[in-house]
């Protein structure tokens, strides 16, 4: 039977084809894409293309809606070659709010990456809901809010805030293990025509999210430069996580995974325990090749959490920092670790507390802010953690401060050792001499006491061993490869998944 190619044809049905896609695909004009580029960011598809490997991106909802996109770009693509589910919202159409179509993919991609098991991530630019336009109807649906929290735990989830967020569309940043912004972003419940109808409050976005605010309160972690800052930076973090709570964490060989003597950590530590350092500096010569990623460095500034390598193994590591309030855990601190505590061990990344703190912070203003709370909180993080757990302390823990930082014994450490002079108690000796009212020749006997502590506490194996500083990193790695043996069984999420920030 002979074809009639002239009624069969697709060349009516491809070009209309083609014509929609290529209006979805042209986002809100060339004249809005234009004046958003001016501003010196890049659109939502500039963004996912600088964001996952290159040609690797397939786009889901991309007819969706009746304006393209429906003002949210999503679909799937790879990172290093680990596949990654990205939302971007496109503020040339609507100012990227969200509309019925775009709250179903936001749903979508969510539910994909639970579903099959890999991260989500989201980069923000959009005003929020907007008003139902003519035809459109919300009706009842699941929100993408219900599926990101069930996620918690189970997916790596990271937020980029790359401009104004506002509303519905900026509460995934408060669910998200990670959240970074650039220079020019903001990101709050309501803007600032919202606030001052509902407070008559003048306010401007830098007031209500601008990145003093957003840093301060502890919602977003780090800040970039700019928008390939950002996405850069994203691509790092998550090179230290596997794809779920499913796999373990991406090993890497360098020229720096084998042991070595740090033979410039008694420069850099001084034995005075009084004397600050900058403890990031021990950090560096610690990890491979003396590099590693610092979250929310801004927030908590007593508390370092970072992420290296040791061994070639992805690792998250806990230190006070006596350059702030001399290494004193303050509530924000307190908070920070124990969420990074939790994210690491949601995602079996070993542990490495380098403790050198006189405690958690005293007095007024502290107790106000709820450090017992804080405290309390990032203590049962560290005590539950169940990934490998590696502790060293440095000069000095005292009373809570111990604790906190995995120093107290039974706590799961694979290892916990201390550096010959380290000063522990329940308080210092001039705080203990001061409380009970003791005379120079007992006070006296008290600091000795600290002085000795280290060694008591060899004695009764409290620490497992003390060590030089110069033997630190080899300590560290051998007892990483120790409790690498635990990894005789498939990994599974833990019961209790869901990570509070």
């Amino acid at each position: 039977m002979e074809t009639n190619h002239s009624e069969n044809s697709w060349d009516a049905t491809l070009d209309d084809f083609v014509a929609r896609r290529e209006a979805a695909q042209a986002m809100g004009g060339a004249d809005k894409v234009a004046k958003h580029r001016g501003r010196g960011k890049l659109d939502a598809r500039q963004r996912i293309a600088a964001l996952v490997d290159p040609g690797s991106f397939t786009e889901i909802g991309t007819l969706v809606g009746a304006v393209p996109a429906d003002g949210v770009v999503t679909g799937f693509g790879t990172i290093d070659g680990r596949t990654v589910m990205v939302g971007v919202e496109d503020f040339t159409v609507l100012g990227g709010s969200i509309g019925p179509g775009s709250s179903a993919k936001r749903f979508r991609i969510a539910e994909l990456a639970g579903r099959e098991r890999v991260p989500l991530i989201m980069v923000l630019e959009g005003a929020g809901h907007r008003p139902p336009r003519e035809g459109e109807s919300h009706g009842r649906a699941p929100i993408d809010l219900q599926e990101q929290s069930r996620l918690s735990g189970n997916v790596p989830m990271v937020t980029a805030v790359l401009g104004s967020s506002a509303g519905h569309g900026a509460l995934i940043a408060a669910l998200s293990d990670f959240t970074i912004m650039s220079p020019t972003a903001a990101i709050f419940a309501a803007g600032p025509p919202v606030v001052k109808a509902s407070l008559g409050e003048d306010s401007t976005k830098e007031d209500l999210g601008g990145p003093a605010v957003a840093i301060a309160s502890g919602l977003v972690h780090n800040l970039a430069a700019d928008d390939h800052a950002v996405l850069h930076d994203i691509r790092t973090y998550l090179s230290y996580f596997p794809s779920s709570a499913w796999s373990y964490p991406p090993s890497r060989n360098t020229a720096d995974t084998g042991p070595r003597l740090v033979t410039d950590l008694t420069d850099i530590i001084p034995s005075d325990p009084l004397q600050v350092y900058d403890v990031r500096e021990v950090v560096s010569r610690v990890v491979d090749g003396a590099s590693f990623f610092q979250v929310a460095p801004d927030f908590g500034r007593s508390m370092v959490c970072a992420l290296g390598h040791l061994g070639g193994e992805p690792v998250a590591v806990v230190a006070n920092q006596p350059a702030e309030l001399a290494g004193s855990i303050d509530v924000d601190a307190a908070e920070k670790a124990a969420a990074f505590i939790q994210v690491a061990d949601a995602f079996h990344v070993p542990l490495i507390f380098l403790s050198d703190n006189p405690g958690v912070l005293a007095g007024s203003a502290s107790e106000q802010r709820g450090i017992l709370r804080s405290g309390g909180r990032m203590f049962a993080a560290q005590n539950l953690a169940r990934v490998p757990k590696l502790q060293v302390t440095l000069r000095k823990a005292y009373g809570f401060g111990s604790m906190v930082m995995a120093m107290t014994g039974f706590c799961g450490q694979t290892t916990s050792v201390g550096l010959p002079g380290v000063t522990l108690g329940a308080m210092g000796a001039a705080g203990a001499s001061e409380a009970v009212g003791a005379d120079a020749e007992a006070a006296a006997k008290i600091r000795a006491a600290e002085l000795d502590a280290g060694y008591r506490s060899a004695s009764r194996l409290t620490f497992d061993e003390l060590i030089a500083p110069a033997e630190i990193r080899n300590h560290l790695l051998r007892g990483l490869q120790l409790a690498l043996n635990r990894r005789q069984e498939a990994p599974v999420p833990r019961s209790n998944g869901a990570i509070f920030r």
